[in-house]
């Protein structure tokens, strides 16, 4: 027997869902690719073209343990985030970038749970998603995030 174990390699994060919204309170729709626009968002969701606020992701693995502490199942698209990732820390200080596929993005601030996931998942899922609810970004590159990219959540400061 080895005197020490090897540690199994962790798989890196990728996308495993999308969701866009054409306007505010609509329903998300999930898809399957998505054009990231720089400087715009993503097009063809309700924050394509404002300044700050262009892409929100969030981790599957945060939605768990917010579902644990909910006592209930929150299905990614109802949390109003964009883009859903398998598992690691998503960077929520300003400045920092992460990719995902070829686009690179930049973190603006912590996503905070709204009053309408309450609305939508069931009372508490608010407070059940508090520090698990995502990072808002800016798309500093253009080009296609499809599911199944890979996440580099190496953090790069500006």
């Amino acid at each position: 027997m080895p005197a020490e174990a090897e540690a199994a390699p962790i798989d890196p994060p990728t996308v495993v869902d999308i969701h866009i919204a054409p306007a505010t309170r609509l329903p998300m729709k999930s898809v399957d690719t998505v054009e990231a626009e720089a400087g715009k968002g993503l097009v063809g969701d309700r924050y394509h073209g404002t300044r700050h606020r262009h892409v929100t992701v969030q981790s599957l693995a945060d939605l768990v343990d917010g579902a644990a502490a909910l006592g209930s199942p929150i299905e990614p698209g109802s949390t109003r985030r964009n883009i859903t990732i398998s598992h690691g820390a998503i960077p929520t200080k300003p400045g920092e970038h992460i990719t995902i596929g070829g686009v690179e993005l930049e973190v603006v601030r912590i996503a905070a749970p709204c009053k309408l996931l309450d609305d939508v998942i069931g009372d508490g899922a608010r407070h059940a998603l508090r520090r698990r609810a995502g990072t808002v970004f800016r798309v500093l590159s253009s080009g296609p995030i499809h599911v199944g990219d890979p996440v580099d959540l190496e953090v790069d400061a500006a």
